[in-house]
């Protein structure tokens, strides 16, 4: 019995899209915590460290599913993307605060996030859509 590649795309869909608001609300949400609770501080949340496992989670299983998503529904669109916000995203972690600052990096974040998640639900739409995989459960 085998099992096939496209029935994990919609999981891997949801999960990219969840990965990639993650990596939003980290962006918004620590600077607030840390204003609001300096001992937030100990967790390390705006170490580089932490930006690189979010791309480790991200960066694969978007890749994955996008590219599955294109192969199924030949929408370069969905993968273009994606594509442009795994770049952004991958831009945003390596350059770091030292050469874009802290309000370029976030925009740099907030962007390849968003577009992370709009190829992912454009992916996820247009399978539904088509009808042609095992995402209408």
């Amino acid at each position: 019995m085998t099992v096939s590649v496209t029935k994990f795309r919609p999981s891997a869909d949801k999960l990219a899209i969840s990965l990639s608001f993650l990596c939003v609300v980290h962006c918004l949400a620590t600077p607030v915590l840390i204003t609001l609770l300096p001992s937030v501080i100990a967790l390390r949340l705006e170490d580089e460290l932490f930006h690189f496992w979010m791309l480790v989670g991200v960066v694969p299983i978007s890749l994955f599913a996008l590219t599955l998503g294109c192969n199924e529904h030949r929408d370069i669109v969905v993968v273009g993307v994606g594509a442009v916000g795994i770049i952004l995203l991958c831009g945003a972690a390596m350059l770091g605060h030292d050469l874009l600052g802290p309000f370029g990096e976030r925009v740099l974040t907030l962007l390849g996030g968003g577009l992370i998640i709009l190829g992912h639900i454009r992916n996820f739409a247009m399978c539904r859509q088509a009808k042609m995989c095992d995402c209408l459960d």
